[in-house]
């Protein structure tokens, strides 16, 4: 099989991309895959969960403005700069998160397909964590109920908010 971009050199990485739900397959030799940003590892480095790391944030995905502004900031708490980062591929600190958000953000989401945490509630105290979740949904159910002009799910929808804030003010007061 051969190259899809050049035609002309056997093909030796193999990518499969999913974007909004659909399946593309490129099959590309290691030129081309170098040029459009493919490769992971060159040959001298060996692999490591840094390197790994560190290749998602160096390689070219819409980070090529974002490269010369990360070199001059630096994380005020750890001193770390977005070039340490893309060499190390970790963070120095928790506040790296949010000197550099605008850097990491096209990175993360990438990588997890979204940039906002929404992992496990915990079985033990989590009920409070998961009314603010179901509030915060049933504020964008109302918002979607006002913009559609379905006045009177709106009200429910509100007084079911209405209800759940006080669930949670009672349960802060404890």
């Amino acid at each position: 099989m051969f190259c899809d971009d050049c035609k002309q050199k056997p093909a030796t990485v193999h990518l499969t991309q999913m974007v909004n739900g659909k399946k593309t397959d490129m099959h590309l030799c290691t030129e081309c895959a170098a040029q459009k940003g493919f490769l992971l590892f060159d040959n001298d480095k060996k692999f490591s969960i840094p390197n790994f790391l560190g290749s998602f944030l160096g390689s070219d995905f819409n980070l090529q403005d974002v490269h010369s502004l990360a070199s001059t900031n630096s994380c005020s708490n750890c001193g770390m700069s977005f070039t340490d980062i893309r060499q190390t591929g970790k963070l120095g600190c928790s506040e790296c998160y949010k000197a550099f958000d605008t850097e990491l953000e096209p990175t993360l989401r990438s990588i997890h397909g979204n940039s906002n945490h929404v992992g496990k509630i915990p079985v033990r105290g989590g009920e409070k964590v998961f009314l603010k979740k179901e509030m915060g949904e049933l504020k964008l159910a109302l918002q979607q109920a006002i913009k559609e002009e379905n006045y009177e799910q709106a009200a429910e929808i509100r007084d079911k908010i209405k209800g759940l804030e006080k669930v949670i003010n009672e349960e802060g007061g404890r």
